[in-house]
């Protein structure tokens, strides 16, 4: 049996996340997030949507969540892609 090492997740260690928000915007728009790949796209339904992939620690994450949230933008999807 193969034993699978899983990363676990701290406060202060970065991980990269991937976050959705409806609608389209531009790189430089998001340019006060950092060092992201924004990609826009459309969902299943035809809507577009904005994809944010970078990493993050949890105080980084958390900040850029309360951005996109005072932005008016509603948070379609949050999720952890990997550990670095």
């Amino acid at each position: 049996m193969e034993n699978a090492k899983k990363q676990k997740l701290t406060l202060d260690q970065p991980v990269v996340y991937q976050i959705q928000v409806p609608g389209h915007i531009d790189e430089i728009s998001l340019d006060w997030v950092g060092d992201v790949t924004v990609k826009n796209d459309f969902d299943d339904a035809g809507a577009p949507i904005t994809i944010l992939t970078g990493e993050f620690d949890q105080a980084a994450l958390i900040g850029t969540l309360r951005r996109l949230y005072s932005l008016g933008l509603p948070l379609r999807l949050a999720k952890w892609v990997k550990g670095s």
